[in-house]
């Protein structure tokens, strides 16, 4: 396309023209609440008959808002919510109401008793410590147990389960879990492995257990006990890949210019046109989430329409060649049918929970659907 023509095509100065309608300002980050909850649907489906599934809404609901997500769970029938820390279990409990049970994987904490306690929160203890620091503080509150099955991570080692387990069943404890270290990997024999020990040590013990997030859901019914936790599935990632798509993120485009061949884009000239190219420079960066590791890997879309980065990824702006579309757009999607969250995140050389969690506060959030007002 010759200059002229991109003069024509798009109605803008080949040097540089602003868009008078698009002011720079933030991103559209669009929440499918009704998406989410089809997911969590779903999952609990496969656990089966017998199987209670709650719900992982950790780290802010995976970035998309806890408490709008933990409403719309609510009322699609979850009953039971994980999160990391006390403090966001506060933030549930805040959200839900009394009535869902609150577990907390991180345990009982040093300073998180008169949360736990007048929150009804659930700690699941990992640790001799914590089973101490609970059954002197609060004797007579509700908690759980984590075991470390080979993880190496949070939970007690078998040896301190065997050593502390008579006292700890006298106290009713309300969930036994542990984690699987390698559920995304179905061959992995890790998981064979740890469910063998984690069924050594339980059963027969009368209490419930859990030992299945999103990828042991999908490993099958070996694996569901009387409780799965399925999290990053209900947000649309993996390894759940039936999973329905719940996040778009748009960035509008804030100015458009025409290169000559030769010319360098970005941070230290990294990419140079080859061609007379229309770039447009859209309004978001590292600093909302959007790694410097996609620069000259992922792309931008408009409807089915790919648009490679071009240049470097810098704090608030990107850059893309626009050169093959008929006209400028208002805005381009880096989230969409066209590219999932894991798509986006293999651009960057990471994994769908870090782009996710990663979403920056500057978005415009939009939730839809869920019955949230």
């Amino acid at each position: 396309m010759g200059r002229a023509g991109a003069r024509l095509i798009f109605g803008l100065d080949p040097c540089r023209t602003a868009l008078d309608n698009q002011p720079m300002g933030t991103g559209t980050l669009t929440i499918d609440l009704d998406a989410l909850v089809e997911n969590w649907r779903a999952l609990d489906a496969k656990s089966g008959a017998g199987t209670e599934t709650a719900a992982t809404v950790k780290a802010d609901g995976y970035g998309l808002g806890a408490a709008r997500v933990a409403r719309a769970l609510a009322r699609a029938g979850a009953r039971r919510f994980f999160v990391a820390q006390a403090e966001e279990g506060a933030a549930i409990r805040d959200a839900l109401g009394r009535g869902p049970e609150i577990m907390i994987y991180s345990g009982h904490m040093a300073g998180d008793t008169d949360m736990i306690g007048d929150l009804d929160l659930i700690p699941m203890l990992n640790s001799i410590e914590q089973m101490t620091r609970h059954m002197e503080a609060l004797p007579d509150s509700a908690f759980g147990v984590q075991i470390d099955t080979g993880m190496s991570r949070l939970g007690m080692a078998p040896a301190e389960w065997a050593a502390v387990a008579e006292l700890v069943l006298a106290k009713n404890p309300r969930l036994i879990m542990s984690h699987l270290a390698s559920a995304d990997t179905p061959e992995d024999p890790q998981n064979a492995a740890q469910l063998e020990v984690f069924k050594d040590l339980t059963d027969g013990l009368g209490v419930p257990r859990s030992l299945a997030a999103t990828g042991g859901v999908l490993l099958g019914p070996d694996y569901h006990f009387e409780l799965t936790r399925p999290g990053i599935g209900l947000y649309g990632g993996m390894p759940f890949a039936d999973a329905s798509q719940v996040v778009k993120l748009s960035l509008p485009v804030i100015q458009t210019r025409t290169l000559k061949p030769g010319d360098k884009v970005g941070y230290n000239g990294t990419w140079i046109a080859p061609r007379e190219t229309v770039l447009a420079t859209v309004s978001a960066g590292y600093a909302d989430g959007l790694l410097r590791a996609m620069s000259g890997q992922a792309y931008l879309f408009n409807d089915d329409t790919a648009c490679p980065i071009r240049g470097r990824v810098s704090m608030d702006l990107i850059t893309v060649d626009i050169t093959d579309l008929p006209r400028a757009p208002e805005s381009l999607d880096i989230l969409c049918a066209a590219q999932s969250v894991d798509a986006l995140a293999g651009a960057a050389g990471t994994i769908g929970y870090e782009i996710l969690t990663s979403l920056g506060q500057r978005y415009a959030r939009r939730h839809l659907g869920g019955g949230v007002s």
